[in-house]
């Protein structure tokens, strides 16, 4: 089994969650996911709601954060070990982009919550 350093296992993982975070979510990968997928008609306490829900196993693996996540660590991890030196490339530009959609999410949250409260407090 190849040595694997901490630095490059945290790279792994945050390649690995931006992967998957595009496959399963981002709207330029919707056309992978759209012939996979079908819509139903859902009735709600409000009305009746169109839903789009997997239309096969696979629409399920596009569309499941943790069986996606499953398969962009075996690709990505798998590659590594196969081909490190060009997985690498890949993997360096996804972990960026992954701790960085973190540190944006985390921003992005805590700005809301510090417009919820300035609002609450305008309130009182």
């Amino acid at each position: 089994m190849k040595d694997i350093s901490w630095m490059t296992y945290i790279m792994l993982i945050l390649a690995s969650y931006r992967l998957t975070h595009l496959i399963v979510f981002d709207k330029i990968t919707e056309f992978i996911r759209r012939p996979f997928m079908k819509k139903v008609q859902v009735k709600t306490d409000t009305g009746t709601e169109t839903k789009e829900v997997p239309a096969s196993m696979f629409g399920y693996l596009l569309k499941c954060y943790w069986c996606a996540g499953v398969w962009s660590a075996c690709i990505l991890g798998g590659a590594y070990l196969l081909f490190p030196n060009v997985t690498f490339v890949f993997i360096l530009i996804f972990s960026i982009a992954g701790g960085q959609s973190i540190i944006e999410t985390f921003v992005g949250v805590n700005i809301k919550k510090v417009d919820y409260y300035s609002e609450l407090k305008k309130k009182d």
